[in-house]
């Protein structure tokens, strides 16, 4: 076998077992979503509670995204995966067994921190491996991971129906990751760049330190935000916005399948497309067809309406989201990228805190299912538009 031929198979092997990694994240992340129909009844929690306990998780996640990032820098890519891997698969484990709304909290904001650990490395990784003109369809490969998790927990909670408890969705959820570390830890070799001898990489020069890279930071961030908070939303909300429109429980978790398979397609169709034109306009296409998308759904009623435009709002939105993790390490260097990485994951998932945090607030306050998704409207339209300044803003660093 040729020098080549074992790097592109050493490459795919380290994409493959990241995938792995992002399946199991997207499992975690989309299993609340899939369990709260049972899960809220059977603690208790009003409207309210549900949506600080689906956002719990992403509060531990923008302190994880944050600090792993960093560590990544100093120490390495694949210890700080594997302890996130490690961190957020046990404590999976322990939300299968918690039995009070403060527990709940707990423990899910602390399997947040390790889903935050292992974002922004698994965009380093990615980027690291992959040439300049692959790495937008290597990184939305990797992370179509999510989805297809997401679409596991979906599609297992529809097969299996009132057989399949909400506890164990999350100790499933919690013991595959454990089981994948040893692979990890084997496998996955080291990517991070050698560091120049005595100095320690400083992310904030990276992120401030002219005018025009600090306004492609706070456009970045901006960006994430708004898309996070459409994205989970629907991740956590879309099942029971869907029951709140009069169909079944069956159907809410249809609509969820629909959303995340059809994400894989949006997510390496538009990392395809941005290797080969750039971001800018499939970023503009793709969040203005998003806004058509929430407002047919918003106005949808019956079940195939909902699973059409469910799954087209899933590859639209994910695509988007996915497009932005490649898009964020071209504007660092690669000293700093993780970190670069980490902070535009962590910040951004402030959106993903707010979003259920909206949906649970505007349903308790009397807001219809239709009004809750219409309401994401305007959010989709300053998302699209902050992302098409951002690139005209950002200058690309050249490896």
């Amino acid at each position: 076998m040729s020098g080549d031929s074992r790097g592109h198979a050493k490459a795919g092997l380290i994409v493959a077992l990241c995938f792995v990694v992002a399946a199991l994240e997207g499992y975690d992340i989309q299993a609340f979503g899939v369990a709260a129909p049972k899960l809220a009844p059977a603690l208790g929690l009003a409207a309210a509670q549900q949506g600080w306990a689906a956002s719990a998780a992403m509060i531990g996640l923008v302190i994880g995204a944050l600090f792993g990032g960093a560590a990544a820098d100093r120490v390495g890519r694949k210890p700080v995966l594997i302890v996130s891997v490690l961190l957020f698969g046990a404590f999976s484990v322990v939300t299968g067994l918690v039995a009070s709304y403060p527990m709940l909290m707990a423990v899910r904001i602390a399997t947040g921190l390790g889903l935050g650990g292992a974002m922004p490395n698994l965009i380093a990784i990615a980027t690291e491996i992959s040439p300049p003109n692959r790495r937008a369809a290597t990184v939305t490969t990797m992370f179509c991971g999510m989805p297809a998790g997401g679409a596991v927990v979906a599609l297992m909670a529809r097969t299996f129906g009132p057989a399949l408890g909400w506890r164990e969705i999350f100790v499933i959820g919690g013991v595959l990751p454990l089981l994948i570390v040893p692979a990890v830890a084997l496998l996955l070799e080291e990517t991070r760049p050698a560091q120049e001898e005595g100095v320690r990489p400083s992310a904030l020069p990276a992120l401030f330190g002219a005018p025009r890279r600090a306004a492609a930071t706070l456009l970045l961030w901006t960006v994430f935000m708004l898309t996070l908070v459409v994205l989970y939303l629907m991740l956590n909300w879309l099942p029971t916005l869907v029951v709140a429109k009069g169909l079944t429980p069956a159907d809410g978790a249809a609509a969820s399948l629909s959303f995340n398979l059809t994400s894989i397609v949006g997510a390496l169709l538009l990392g395809v497309i941005a290797d080969r034109f750039g971001f800018r306009w499939p970023l503009l296409v793709t969040y203005v067809a998003l806004g058509v998308a929430m407002e047919g759904l918003s106005n949808a009623s019956g079940v195939g309406p909902i699973l059409i435009l469910s799954g087209l709002a899933g590859f639209l939105v994910i695509g988007a989201q996915y497009a932005l993790y490649a898009l964020a390490p071209v504007y660092y260097g690669p000293q700093v990228r993780a970190a670069g990485a980490g902070a535009a994951v962590g910040v951004g998932r402030l959106g993903s805190i707010a979003g259920p945090l909206i949906a649970g607030q505007l349903r308790a306050s009397g807001a219809t299912a239709d009004q809750v998704l219409a309401a994401m409207l305007p959010v989709v339209v300053v998302a699209g538009a902050a992302a098409f300044l951002l690139t005209f803003v950002g200058q690309a660093h050249e490896d």
